[in-house]
């Protein structure tokens, strides 16, 4: 009586039992779950009929729309692999994925089709479906994606594919910021284990309202495309992060659920709307990506009163590894101390595996909140390593454990606390210092919007901290005075020695900061680029 874990019986389940309900909203239109559920079919038709068959990949680069939610199923209930696309991508970085990929067929946004125009001759495609957006217009060749869907509907049903839990689901590249983007494969029983993750940790009800701010393409949305159908809850699209907007839909549309990374948080806080406004659904707000600071969870929670969750993955894993369990003994504590215990990573999820932390002779850390150490985990979530690269993948994952890269210390209850990333730690004079300990206390200053710190050389201690600010609209600070406000706050050793104040920080498409763009001005030349 075997069944194999894929999150695609979910949208099976939604059909079956909440036909009716509206299962996507997305600007003015709206479909129930049987209308969704008839056009992922018409979808599948449509890709059978071009040739797609089990294990064939198919590309897309989509924005947070309904027609992106409809690939997820139309493709992957065909046995075929979904590859979706980072649509803020270079035009080099987007050929050598699809080529890379092996991708046949490319969906693609009509406002997003310039890269694709550039090298259009040199990718190894067989056909292009076009969402057609108003305002915009391609030059490229191929279907309109609703005409696909309709010249569908006078086809035959695909036959009934048989899905291998253990087969490719989707193709998620990374970034690729120092090297090229490399193809993590993820498959169903990962993507089905994660998203149970997403339904029991965020607590995923079925009269939940989510709002897509996160990208759907980042890491399957942190596996919200699947969790949300599973429980019959409402997705909400949109189109490009507008925190006005996104404000407004709160209000309107009674948002109860969302993720995001901690730039986004930001960006919600510091809107001029957000002090104006009360929002009576209280939302649940996960947030992962890059370490939130504690004084950012406090605003959030304060100013939107938003009930924040921090959790904690990369996209080779799925990505869920740790999350903040929240306790009740937790009630009591005041409000600094509370925001400082959601900024932790956390604990192990219930469906992933085991994760810690390790030394570098592979022991454990001690469990008192000082000894620092890598963080490795194992289990259902561990992608099956990357694209055609045994190579890479032999070195992330090492007897059975994937490095992940950052470090962190493990607190007496077991909570995992990063410290930084190996690549980020500052090493000053033999002493460790952590830039997101710094970021922490600079956010607690009133006048800064957004910061990043780094290490850039220093002829006496090798490397020393420089903090780079975008100041509140209006601001005047100056730096000896950040470089006071951080003195005061932390050991001296540890604050930074320059301060630069900028108009924005490179960021990634789901709001991380690049800080490899940064420390590039600063170590041209020299070893520590990366």
């Amino acid at each position: 009586m075997f069944s194999a874990l894929t999150p695609l019986d979910w949208k099976r389940r939604a059909v079956k039992y909440y036909p009716q309900k509206t299962a996507v909203i997305d600007e003015e239109k709206e479909f129930t779950y049987q209308e969704f559920g008839e056009r992922t079919d018409l979808l599948s038709k449509a890709l059978h009929n071009a040739g797609i068959r089990k294990g064939d990949h198919v590309a897309v680069m989509l924005p947070n729309t309904h027609y992106m939610l409809e690939c997820f199923y139309g493709i992957c209930q065909l046995g075929a692999v979904m590859v979706p696309l980072n649509y803020r991508l270079s035009a080099g970085d987007l050929e050598y994925i699809i080529n890379h990929s092996d991708s046949k067929l490319l969906i693609v946004d009509e406002e997003f089709c310039g890269p694709i125009e550039e090298m259009e001759s040199s990718l190894s495609l067989d056909q292009i479906v076009i969402v057609n957006v108003a305002g915009h217009k391609t030059s490229l060749t191929g279907v309109d994606y609703e005409s696909f869907l309709q010249h569908a509907e006078e086809l035959e049903a695909p036959p009934e594919i048989e899905i291998d839990e253990n087969q490719l689901l989707t193709l998620n590249y990374t970034s690729g910021t120092t090297s090229k983007p490399k193809g993590v494969m993820l498959t169903h029983r990962g993507n089905y284990l994660n998203a149970a993750n997403f339904l029991y940790h965020l607590g995923v009800k079925h009269d939940d309202v989510y709002l897509h701010t996160l990208p759907m393409f980042h890491a399957n949305g942190w596996g919200g495309v699947w969790a949300i159908t599973a429980a019959g809850a409402t997705h909400v699209c949109l189109r490009k992060v507008d925190p006005p907007l996104i404000l407004d839909l709160f209000e309107n549309k009674n948002i109860s659920l969302l993720c995001g990374a901690p730039t986004v948080v930001n960006m919600l806080v510091n809107d001029p709307k957000a002090k104006q406004i009360e929002i009576k659904t209280r939302p649940r707000m996960a947030t992962a990506g890059a370490p939130p600071s504690a004084a950012l969870i406090q605003k959030a929670q304060e100013i939107l009163g938003l009930n924040m969750i921090h959790v904690y993955g990369l996209t080779e894993t799925s990505p869920f590894i740790l999350y903040c369990e929240w306790k009740k003994e937790f009630d009591s504590k005041s409000s600094d101390e509370q925001a400082m215990i959601k900024a932790r990573q956390g604990i192990e999820l219930a469906f992933n595996g085991e994760t810690k932390v390790i030394h570098q002779d592979g022991e454990e850390v001690a469990w008192n909140g000082k000894e620092l150490g890598e963080i490795i985990t194992r289990g259902n979530v561990v992608m099956e390593g990357y694209y055609k690269d045994p190579v890479t993948t032999e070195a992330a994952i090492k007897d059975g454990w994937f490095h992940t890269g950052d470090l962190a210390v493990t607190h007496p209850d077991g909570f995992i606390e990063i410290q930084d990333r190996a690549k980020d730690l500052i090493i000053s004079g033999g002493e460790n210092i952590s830039s997101t300990e710094i970021e922490g206390i600079l956010y607690k200053h009133s006048d800064v919007l957004e910061t990043a710190v780094i290490a850039i050389p220093d002829e006496k201690w090798g490397e020393v901290p420089l903090a780079i600010i975008v100041l509140q609209p209006g601001a005047t600070v100056t730096e000896e005075e950040i470089i006071s406000f951080c003195r005061s706050n932390m050991a001296h050793f540890k604050a930074p020695k320059e301060v630069e104040f900028v108009v924005s920080l490179p960021k990634t498409a789901t709001g991380k900061l690049q800080k490899y763009r940064l420390r590039e001005m600063y170590w041209k030349g020299t070893k520590k680029v990366n």
